[in-house]
């Protein structure tokens, strides 16, 4: 358990596991895609119809999977490498050392993307984040001062009193534990009533103004808040978000995605990968071992240039000129690609809707990779007996350090520096080795006595999420009163009361969920997709397994006025 999260609460053996079961949208996506009954049904002669996926990252390939499911041939378009930002990049040669440069740990809340990872037999392990007892020791430097902590025991006075003015923090301002008990009860009216109170109180202000004005933190000083900033709660400090609406801190929190994460061994890039190529045990139309490489022969289509209305249908193009017509599209890319990459009928979307697409905001990330040759961090100080280095918390460039140990005898990996917003901004323009020499020599502050890069073999990775033109940053954070926009980028799959020329495009993303840069946002919103897509194909859910488009009257997300 992380140190800056609240205690977890003893549970009725009637209660289940914290889960991201709503807050905004409680529905049971676990329990759907375990129903033997399947996720719904087309009518017959439309067995084989076309859809059009846009973009093969997580959200598109689990998507098209489940459409392929149901007897659709979706039509997968990618314009760079399946996968999206879950980008698993091998270091030069043959050692099976990766560097995670987008999504690297998935906290055990996150069911339906287990539920996907246990499909195609891909193993976990802990992560090693900050204070966790799976990580050997942690080390936080600040304004020159350090505190060093083996596994999770021995914290010191500051870090117990931080700790429990966050816990006290949550419980004034939102009902924490009420919260969760109606989360882990799976009791929709009792969540619904806390979290459509918790809405309009902390859509318009921020994280760090519910962290300042708390009672908790203000009987301690300035000095607290400061350190939470650098420290945080869970994956380390969270400074880079004191400016995000606090709705969305909730949701991590309430949803325990900062908790008891794990990271993919082998890679994570591995699960849409393993998707493109799984033929499930049950597939309507299609004969046995059809998997969506065999529907593509093996390659994806080209990206996309333009989409527009043809009739009743929608034309794609592609970058090299191909046009095809489908009655569907699900578009699971960066929403401001729809502005600067792809010619996009204005008419297909609301005002409103663009309005909310071009104006989310998305946060920068910068990563820094190293393979060395061994895992060095485990020699002990004969003078000191710590552990010669550790996963690293800092206020200077580096910002998180992380180490990651492949076993006695072969190489390990290190990522320097794991940063966000203005100090991923302060390396955009460099190249990698003047990154890599310029966090080297952040550490060397931190570490005098250790020669990092001594241990350096091959050559180092990097990335910048916002110079990528596929991606333009790294996922969604709303700023205070962007629930609004949220709210018309996720309910947008319900298209009933839509006129005609707005049916038939769908969204889903992990920026269109309302956990962005969580893979379970990305999941969930493609099941939202697939459930509208077949509803607008005149299919339905199957009897007594009731989809979310079924229930979205009766437990969809409020609606603040405009």
């Amino acid at each position: 358990m992380s140190v800056l999260h609240p205690e977890t609460q003893e549970t009725s053996h009637a209660e289940r596991a914290i889960t991201t079961f709503g807050p905004d949208f409680p529905f049971p996506y676990d329990d759907w895609l375990r129903n033997p009954a399947g996720l719904g049904a087309l009518p017959p002669h439309l067995h084989g119809c076309e859809v059009a996926v846009v973009g093969g990252g997580l959200a598109g390939v689990v998507a098209a999977y489940e459409l392929m499911k149901l007897g659709c041939k979706p039509v997968l378009y990618e314009s760079g490498r399946l996968g999206g930002r879950l980008r698993s990049e091998a270091f030069e040669g043959d050692s099976g050392i990766i560097a995670e440069l987008g999504g690297m740990r998935f906290p055990k809340s996150s069911v339906c993307f287990y539920h996907y990872l246990d499909l195609v037999g891909l193993g976990t392990q802990p992560f090693p984040n900050p204070l966790d007892p799976a990580t050997p020791s942690t080390l936080l430097d600040l304004e020159g001062d350090q505190v060093y902590v083996e596994g999770d025991a021995n914290l010191p006075p500051v870090l117990r009193e931080i700790s429990a003015a966050w816990r006290d923090a949550l419980e004034e301002h939102a009902d924490f534990s009420a919260v969760q008990h109606a989360i882990r009860t799976r009791d929709v009216a009792t969540l619904k009533q806390l979290w459509n109170r918790l809405v309009p109180l902390w859509d318009e202000r921020t994280f760090y103004d519910f962290v300042a004005t708390s009672r908790a933190f203000q009987s301690h000083p300035f000095r607290h808040r400061e350190i939470f900033g650098q420290v945080g709660f869970g994956t380390g400090g969270w400074d880079s978000d004191f400016p995000n609406s606090m709705l969305e801190i909730l949701r991590v929190a309430f949803t325990n995605l900062d908790e008891d994460q794990r990271l993919v061994v082998g890679g994570v890039e591995q699960l849409p990968r393993r998707l493109w190529a799984h033929a499930p045990a049950r597939c309507v139309h299609w004969p046995a071992g059809t998997s969506l490489s065999t529907l593509h022969q093996g390659s994806p289509r080209p990206g996309v240039s333009k989409i527009a209305r043809n009739g009743a249908d929608l034309a794609i193009t592609d970058r090299w000129g191909g046009l095809k017509s489908y009655p569907a599209v699900l578009v699971t890319c960066q929403s401001w690609l729809l502005t600067t990459h792809i010619d996009t009928d204005e008419s297909l979307l609301s005002h409103p809707l663009w309005m909310a697409l071009d104006r989310t905001r998305y946060m920068q990330s910068s990563k820094t990779f190293v393979m060395v040759d061994r895992p060095f961090w485990r020699d002990r100080d004969p003078q000191t007996g710590r552990y010669a280095m550790s996963m690293t918390l800092t206020d200077r460039l580096t910002r998180g350090t992380y180490l990651f140990d492949e076993g006695e005898g072969k190489p390990a990996s290190i990522c320097l520096s794991y940063s966000w917003m203005g100090d991923a901004l302060k390396v955009l323009p460099l190249p990698v080795d003047q990154r890599v020499s310029l966090m080297l020599r952040a550490l060397a502050k931190v570490y005098p006595n250790v020669d990092i890069a001594s241990h350096v073999i091959g050559n180092p990775i990097t990335v910048s999420w916002e110079s990528d033109p596929n991606f333009l940053g790294a996922f969604k954070g709303a700023l205070p009163g962007h629930y609004r926009y949220n709210h018309r980028m996720y309910c947008h799959f319900m298209q009933d009361g839509k006129p005609p020329a707005e049916r038939g495009l769908f969204l889903a993303g992990d920026g269109i969920s309302w956990t962005p840069a969580w893979a379970e946002g990305a999941i969930t919103t493609a099941l939202n997709a697939v459930w509208g897509i077949v509803h607008h194909l005149g299919g339905a859910s199957a009897p007594g397994n009731a989809g979310p488009g079924d229930v979205f009257a009766q437990i969809g997300p409020m609606a603040l006025p405009d």
